[in-house]
């Protein structure tokens, strides 16, 4: 799909190219031509800022790229081919110039360029449609009676735009902060890449036989109040929301103790809440491999097979995890042991007592949490496992 950038002049007609517009792939044929809506093209302008002027083969040459690394910049950050219409902008030679300049500055190689793309247009993609559904979806009434709500987009967007831009690029920073604070904590390089996590999925159970049941709307409301939910009480509690999946969220955390916690409070949430269906949580500690603010590996695998073998509201954790929580005094290493502490604790405090040393405060490990042994079992893929059931000791923190 290459074109020679020196072949045309901007009066003549270049070889149809396949390129891209800023439209989601999923939402459109990929040959398909930009819309001619007289709104759509007002609400484009309001947004850009600038009136279409080039095609994509006039738009790469403005921007000093070739045809190939425009297509596949703009295919990575999610816009759909749309052969030569005269549909980019100025903003669009732009995005382009940086991010080639970014390229020949040695900043970033190619293939990290496009990642670049690839993860700033998904991720983008799915918070506008996110924000305009929500939007749209809030409004009562109309400003004026009669307007459809069609019309009432425009004066929505244009409220709103300089501030959603100010909020975004503040959130971006806050989040790009704490991203490298991880990686400067890191011990050493390969911990940036591959790190030991503590990664955990949590399911509500039944969710395929309410879809049968519930009518869209209520199903939609279900899964929104099941996501906002899940999203502040791992944030709150100092863990990192990688993804929702409808029923499912995953989620992660630097040390075992957090993700235990989150855990049980998500169990705990859920079960309060009269309209929600019961919630399994998997977890496991281990090496997980962090890609585009995701994470693979076997770890997220054994997690997400113990959130399939689940009791309801309930946690199971793999015997990595449950380790990691002995070792850092979070947890007994039996139920016997705790026992024999709490009574050699009180046959101190006896003996205290009896020589008159009241003002002493015995010493008792303040676990947080119990674990109990379950059946060894065969999982597909991952040979046989040692699966713990966690439970919370004593009363959850605030």
């Amino acid at each position: 799909m290459t074109v020679d950038d020196t072949s045309s002049g901007e009066g003549a007609d270049p070889p149809a190219e396949p390129s891209v517009h800023p439209t989601p792939h999923h939402e459109v044929d990929h040959t398909a031509e930009p819309t001619d809506d007289p709104l759509a093209i007002r609400l484009e302008h309001l947004i850009l800022g600038a009136d279409r002027r080039y095609t994509p083969f006039q738009a790469a040459r403005t921007a000093g790229v070739s045809m190939d690394l425009a297509s596949r910049f703009w295919r990575a950050m999610g816009f759909a081919d749309i052969g030569q219409a005269k549909a980019l902008t100025e903003a669009d030679v732009l995005a382009l110039r940086r991010l080639a300049g970014l390229v020949e500055a040695g900043l970033l190689s190619e293939p990290m360029a496009i990642q670049v793309a690839r993860s700033t247009g998904q991720t983008t993609a799915r918070l506008a449609e996110w924000q305009i559904d929500s939007f749209l979806e809030g409004l009562t009434e109309p400003p004026e009676p009669g307007m459809t709500r069609t019309e009432v987009t425009y004066p929505l967007i244009e409220l709103l735009l300089p501030e959603l831009q100010e909020f975004l690029v503040y959130v971006w920073r806050r989040q790009l902060a704490a991203a490298t604070g991880r990686v400067v904590q890191a011990a050493d390089d390969e911990e940036m890449v591959d790190r030991r996590l503590a990664v955990g999925f949590a399911d509500l159970v039944g969710f395929t036989r309410l879809t049968r049941r519930l009518e869209e709307e209520e199903l939609g409301e279900l899964v929104e109040a099941f996501e906002t939910t899940s999203a502040d009480l791992v944030a709150a509690h100092g863990g990192r929301l990688i993804k929702t999946l409808g029923d499912e969220v995953l989620f992660a955390a630097d040390d075992a103790g957090t993700a235990g916690e989150i855990a049980l409070r998500l169990v705990e949430a859920m079960a309060q809440d009269t309209t929600m269906p019961a919630l399994r949580v998997g977890i496991a500690f281990g090496t997980v491999t962090t890609r585009m603010g995701d994470v693979f590996g076997t770890t997220v695998n054994l997690a997400s097979r113990l959130t399939s073998i689940a009791p309801k509201d309930a946690v199971l954790v793999d015997g990595a995890f449950a380790q990691e929580l002995t070792r850092t005094g979070d947890a007994p290493a039996s139920e016997a042991q705790a026992a024999q502490e709490a009574a050699a604790a009180a046959e101190r405090a006896r003996l205290a007592e009896k020589e008159g040393r009241l003002d002493e405060e015995p010493p008792l490990p303040a676990y947080r949490f119990g674990l109990q042994p379950m059946w060894q079992r065969p999982v597909r893929g991952l040979g046989v496992i040692e699966p713990w059931l966690l439970a919370r000791r004593g009363k959850p923190s605030s």
